[in-house]
């Protein structure tokens, strides 16, 4: 990280502070993982993954590819195109980021199967939140039932196909409220 961001900062005093910044967390031992929570994470993680991005676009070519923060979607009418991608990307990440993609989270899938991406099975006309993300929702209504909690759901709720869940979690957070 720090190599990249001397790439692009001349100023030292600079540099000496997100040094610290980075060097402030320490996840899987020194020079690994950046500071959650903290809001130079968000912008670290563009800077970091920019080079990715660069890749797929200017290497691979990719005309559609979205990514958020180290979660991404290739998308192409060739499946045989992206299998042969995921080799390079998996020797990019390892080389130049020395990131590794999770074996489990790989997927070539068909648009009419959904993509799964940030919480929600996206399809070509609408989507649907997935199921895990449902269920720690709901969980965390009940064992955290105050507004704030609620405001934050209904509030990702409204970009989905979600009213039966959006009535689930408004019967829970009811319930659970204190008398």
């Amino acid at each position: 990280m720090l190599a990249i961001l001397q790439k692009h900062i001349e100023d030292k005093n600079i540099l000496w502070l997100l040094e610290k910044i980075i060097e402030s967390f320490s996840a899987a031992g020194p020079g690994v993982g950046l500071p959650l929570g903290n809001l130079t994470s968000q912008l670290f993680v563009n800077i970091y993954m920019n080079e990715f991005d660069q890749f797929v676009k200017h290497r691979l070519k990719a005309k559609y590819y979205i990514r958020y923060a180290d979660d991404f979607v290739l998308l192409s009418e060739s499946k045989e195109l992206l299998e042969k991608q995921v080799g390079p990307i998996r020797q990019f990440l390892q080389k130049e980021l020395h990131l590794e993609l999770h074996p489990d989270k790989i997927f070539i899938k068909t648009l009419a199967s959904g993509v799964d991406f940030l919480g929600w099975v996206h399809f070509p006309d609408h989507r649907v939140l997935r199921t895990r993300t449902k269920q720690r929702m709901i969980k965390r209504v009940r064992e955290n039932p105050n507004s704030q909690t609620m405001q934050s759901y209904l509030g990702l709720l409204r970009h989905g196909n979600t009213q039966k869940i959006r009535s689930l979690a408004e019967k829970e957070y009811l319930l659970f409220q204190e008398p």
